[in-house]
Order: structure tokens, then C-alpha cells, then sequence
């Protein structure tokens, strides 16, 4: 280690949060952790902090929760707290250049990609929908454009043929805090070293929505086997089918596969229901769904819902 630095942190998702436990385990010194406001959670809706703010209640560590970085007071506040780096991991709130120039190295961000690829808000699902091969973390010096700046280092990981956002989000949350660490132990030498990204490669990771999450049949069945595994956990992907309680009702799609045999019927119409899986033909190719949730239900294996649901999961029914 060079030296030792005063870091501020800002993150807000349990990612975040274990960059901030590991962070607190070396010799640098945080000395301020912005999270976002608490926000109304589960059935009760009553205000949570985020997991970022648990960590640092649970160390004692100084808490802002602005609504923004805009305002001079946020500048005034950021000032005062003297920092050598900003960490951000994962924050959520939009860092104006005022901010960027305050701390002096300048704010570093942990991205869950090898950037140019996949910059914006859902770099490890996209990469799952998009069928890429390889993801990693990249440390980025921050600039006023979306994830734009000079990489600081990368460290790269393989998807694997059966990933999932969970799974491959737990590999980058392994990955993140030891490249971060990295780059904090001898961060002058990484600046003078960092590299401009190759805009011409550049893809953006739109945010995720629920409607994503819904199946098109018309699709082939390679593209929506990825998308069940990139939507996973949320927002998962999901149809809808008639049959239970109150009409038509939404089915999710929780683990599923791609048959390379080409159905011989409309896409959308189930052609096998057993035990090995529930088959559905799509715009190319066939989709085996192996676990699904029902309304009401917990998450069951194929050979449960076939069985369990021999009505409505039937062979010739066509699912919306």
C-alpha cells in the first residue's frame, strides 16, 4: 500500500454493501458513507434502510442520505469531510462534476462489466440476455457522462451455460471488493495508467421492467431460455394462462432450457407436459420449462405442476 487514504462511500444495494464491509477490513479510512433515503419495504411499508446504511450504523461510521448531490449544502457537506477518493458502488443518485472534483483522486466507481460493454443500470442481467460469455468488474475513474471514464482495472470471469443474474451477481460481488482494494492500495499508479474506453464498443444496459419479464412465444426458444435466467430473480419471466381461480393468471418461469427440435405446432402451444419438463413451442425451437410458481404457491419442479395442475397444463393448450 502507497499510502493510506480518507474514503467517503456511497452505495446502496447489498452489492455495495460488501464492498463497504471489505473496505473496512484495510488500513484506508472511511470517513463518511452516503446511501440513499430510506424507502418504505415489505407488507407494512414501514421505512428500511438500505443495506449500505446497516453497515455503516453497524460500524458508527458518519451517514448522509441526500435527495441530491445538486444543491450547494450537498457540496458544502462532501467538502468538509476532507476525502482523498469517493468510492461509489452502485448509489443511484446522479454525481454532478461539482462532486466529482471535490475529492482529490477524483470519485472511482465498481461496474458490474467489462466496460465499454454494458454501461448503464443492469449489466449483469444484459449480459446474461445477450448470451455473452464473459463479464467481470471494472474500476472506473468517474467522469459526468454514464459510465464513460477511463478504466482503472478489470478483473474478468466466465458465464457459464446455466447463469443466472443470482449466480453471477454473487461471482462480481467476490470479485468487485478485491479489485477495488487494488486499485485503492496504489491508486496514483492506476490513474496514470488508466485507459480511454473504445466508444465504438459501447452498449447500454437499459434498466429492467416487469413488462420485460413477460414471455413472447414468437421468440425463439435459445432467446427466452436466456431471458429466464437473466430475469432471475426479478422481475423473472413470466405468462399468463386461464384455468385457475379468477380467470387468467400469471405463471413464473423460474429455471428453463432450450430443445434444439422444432415443435410442430403454433408458438405458445404446449406440445408435452411430463415429468421431465413441460414443453412449449416457440417461434424457433422449443422451450422446456423445468420450474415454475403459480398463483398462491410456492416454486415447484415441472413434474409437480404437471401433475398437481393436469388441466391446465395439458398437452394442445396455448398459453398467452
Amino acid at each position: 500500500m502507497s499510502q493510506s487514504l480518507r474514503v467517503v462511500f456511497a452505495g446502496t444495494p447489498d452489492f455495495a454493501a460488501q464492498h463497504l464491509r471489505q473496505l473496512l477490513q484495510t488500513e484506508h479510512n472511511v470517513v463518511g458513507v452516503y446511501t440513499q433515503p430510506d424507502r418504505p419495504a415489505g407488507r407494512g411499508k414501514k421505512m428500511q434502510p438500505s443495506a449500505v446504511k446497516q453497515v455503516a450504523i453497524e460500524h458508527q461510521l458518519p451517514i448522509y442520505q441526500p435527495e441530491s448531490l445538486k444543491t450547494a449544502d450537498a457540496r458544502s457537506e462532501l467538502e468538509q469531510l476532507d476525502a482523498d477518493v469517493m468510492v461509489v458502488v452502485a448509489y443511484g443518485l446522479l454525481l454532478p462534476q461539482a462532486i466529482l472534483d471535490i475529492p482529490r483522486y477524483g470519485c472511482v466507481n465498481v461496474h458490474g462489466s467489462l466496460l465499454p460493454r454494458w454501461r448503464g443500470a443492469a449489466p449483469i442481467q444484459r449480459a446474461i440476455w445477450a448470451g455473452d460469455t464473459q463479464s467481470g468488474v471494472a474500476i472506473m475513474q468517474m467522469e459526468a457522462g454514464l459510465d464513460t471514464g477511463p478504466v482503472l482495472h478489470e478483473v474478468s470471469c466466465q458465464i457459464s451455460a446455466a447463469e443466472t443474474s443470482a449466480t453471477l451477481y454473487a461471482k462480481l460481488e467476490q470479485l468487485g471488493p478485491q479489485a477495488l482494494i487494488s486499485v485503492l492500495d496504489d491508486l496514483p499508479t492506476f490513474i496514470d495508467n488508466a485507459k480511454p474506453q473504445d466508444e465504438s464498443q459501447a452498449t447500454y444496459a437499459r434498466k429492467l421492467s416487469k413488462e420485460e419479464g413477460r414471455i413472447d412465444w414468437q421468440a425463439s426458444a435459445e432467446q427466452l431460455a436466456r431471458n429466464v435466467r437473466a430475469f432471475f430473480p426479478w422481475p423473472t419471466a413470466w405468462f399468463d394462462i386461464e384455468g385457475f381461480k379468477g380467470g387468467q393468471s400469471m405463471v413464473k418461469v423460474l429455471a428453463a432450457e432450450e430443445l434444439k427440435q422444432s415443435a410442430d405446432a403454433p408458438a405458445g402451444t404446449i406440445v408435452s407436459a411430463s415429468n421431465e419438463g413441460l414443453d412449449i413451442a416457440c417461434g424457433q425451437g422449443t422451450l422446456r420449462i423445468l420450474e415454475a410458481q403459480v398463483p398462491g404457491k410456492k416454486p415447484q419442479p415441472a413434474a409437480t405442476l404437471v401433475n398437481g395442475y393436469a388441466t391446465i397444463f395439458c398437452k394442445g393448450k396455448t398459453l398467452a
